[in-house]
């Protein structure tokens, strides 16, 4: 039996038919389906491999429910755990922080523009994150932060790990993912790990991660531990409604504190990693 990563998987579909022909059992773990802009010879490969697949292990149910739209194997969902960390102390004035590679999908000029727009608050913010993966794109970010107007505010740290990273969330207030697409979005359990709130475009697998530990409220309804922005999905984005929302954060006093309260209590019933283990066993045991 074999355990196999979707990005290995997808690139081996003889690998895994042949896998599958000799008798041997081998199973997917899909965290990020195949785009639909890698064209039709990326994702006939997806198609092969998952089909040759004993069985698929989803990391989101977004993920599964593109597989789902596709017509390949229906996959079990096997969310990502969470080890909890010290909760942020935050920063005066408020200390905005977003964790992503500077990548376009990331969508850090959205963040900029907004916070650009909002210069009459009081607030800090700090982009962490490689700019290696795309520096052309970190160039024009970095461009951008430099003649819109927050230079001062805004802080380019690169990509952080340990104690560096820790820092940064430990005087954080408000974490931001705005990524066009997401299967998931680890930063936001990371974020919710420290009770720090958090902001995501709705219609991303980053809003299945902020509900994660979503709470009741006594008439039956839902609070989140942030807000999912109405951004329109994988395109250009309206800088406005995120830099409204932030407005709104920084001026509305309760608001901040009732978000504060959410993530806190998020952070007490998040579900660790032996619930992500027991759910992969389970699917191996039950197909094996």
């Amino acid at each position: 039996m074999a355990l196999v990563d979707g990005l290995v998987a997808v690139g081996a579909p003889d690998e895994l038919e042949y896998a599958t022909k000799s008798g041997r059992q081998t199973f997917v773990l899909v965290h990020m389906p195949v785009p639909e802009t890698s064209g039709p010879e990326a994702l006939q490969k997806e198609a092969r491999a998952l089909r040759a697949a004993s069985g698929v292990i989803c990391t989101s149910s977004s993920a599964a429910a593109v597989l789902k739209e596709r017509g390949l194997p229906n996959a079990r969902v096997a969310l990502p755990g969470t080890v909890r960390a010290a909760p942020a102390k935050g920063s005066t004035p408020p200390h905005l922080l977003a964790v992503a590679a500077l990548l376009p999908n990331k969508d850090q000029l959205l963040t900029v523009a907004a916070l650009a727009g909002i210069q009459d608050l009081e607030w800090t913010a700090s982009l962490v994150g490689s700019e290696q993966a795309d520096p052309e794109y970190a160039r024009l970010v970095r461009e951008v932060v430099s003649t819109s107007g927050p230079a001062g505010r805004v802080h380019l740290s690169g990509e952080l790990t340990g104690a560096a990273l820790e820092a940064e969330w430990g005087r954080a207030d408000l974490s931001l993912l705005v990524s066009r697409e997401e299967a998931f979005g680890m930063v936001v359990i990371e974020s919710l790990a420290h009770g720090v709130p958090a902001v995501v475009r709705q219609g991303t697998g980053a809003v299945e991660a902020l509900g994660v530990a979503r709470l009741q409220d006594a008439d039956g309804g839902t609070r989140l531990p942030g807000a999912a922005l109405d951004l329109p999905r994988g395109g250009e984005a309206d800088a406005g409604v995120l830099g409204a929302t932030l407005r709104r954060w920084l001026e509305d006093h309760a608001t901040r504190e009732e978000w504060k309260a959410c993530a806190l209590d998020a952070r007490e019933r998040l579900p660790g990693w032996d619930i992500t283990a027991t759910t992969v066993l389970d699917v191996l045991a039950v197909t094996s």
